[in-house]
């Protein structure tokens, strides 16, 4: 089987590049499984100093609902949470590239970044409210935090598209690049960040972004209200609409 998650290293960064470009690299259940792990053996490795994360001509379409599919009457066996969770324990620096689509868990996840390189052309969109659903990875609380709640209910509750030359006037994208050179820009701002002394900069993190312990809270009430939706007749029957257009 081909790897859904393509894993490499350039000294002291590890790069995670999703690789299921017939399907705009979206995440199914075992995309996760390999983040999952890669994220934890990362964290016990000093000589692991920073992550990036990659896509190839798409980022990331975010959850592939065709295989979601199959766990709508149990979504807490889909690891996509423990993902979102890992994502917000992670003490090292994450740095994403981003060109293409980032949708759903694809832009959430932006958020728990601490830089983010994209295209121009980059497109963005969280559309969890026209499925019927809830944000995710804790985009209710760190969007508004972020952008404002005027620009996180245009992108959170609209659902409206941005582009990646949208988001760095937001203040989501630390630089932009054209597509062929997002994934060296990023690697290069990896290997400075993966340079500095580890432990003032795990500290300096922690300051700016404070304790997880109320980001980790609102995924979890996040993913409470998720797994409600799901069972709602309103969002099964916008699932299968969906399902119906594929």
């Amino acid at each position: 089987m081909d790897e859904k998650v393509l894993i490499s290293r350039e000294g002291p960064v590890l790069r995670l590049q999703f690789n299921r470009p017939e399907k705009k690299n979206a995440l199914d259940r075992a995309s996760y499984v390999a983040l999952i792990e890669a994220l934890a053996a990362a964290s016990g490795d000093p000589g692991t100093r920073a992550v990036v994360f990659a896509g190839d001509r798409d980022f990331t379409a975010g959850n592939d609902l065709a295989d979601f599919r199959d766990f709508l009457d149990n979504p807490a066996d889909f690891p996509a949470l423990a993902f979102v969770r890992a994502l917000a324990a992670f003490e090292k620096p994450m740095v994403a590239a981003v060109t293409g689509d980032a949708i759903g868990v694809g832009a959430t996840m932006l958020f728990h970044c601490d830089l983010v390189y994209a295209s121009p052309d980059a497109r963005l969109r969280m559309p969890f409210i026209d499925l019927g659903l809830v944000p995710e990875a804790g985009a209710s609380l760190l969007v508004p935090q972020r952008l404002g709640m005027a620009r996180a209910s245009q992108y959170l509750l609209l659902g409206e598209v941005f582009s990646g030359e949208d988001a760095h006037r937001l203040g989501v994208v630390n630089g932009l690049a054209p597509s062929e050179r997002v994934a060296e820009t990023a690697m290069r701002a990896a290997q400075a960040l993966a340079a500095k002394p580890p432990e003032a900069l795990r500290s300096a993190r922690r300051l700016l972004r404070g304790e997880p312990a109320a980001l980790l809270a609102r995924i979890d009430a996040e993913a409470a209200l998720f797994a409600r939706a799901l069972a709602s007749p309103e969002t099964r029957e916008r699932l299968a609409a969906f399902f119906a257009r594929k």
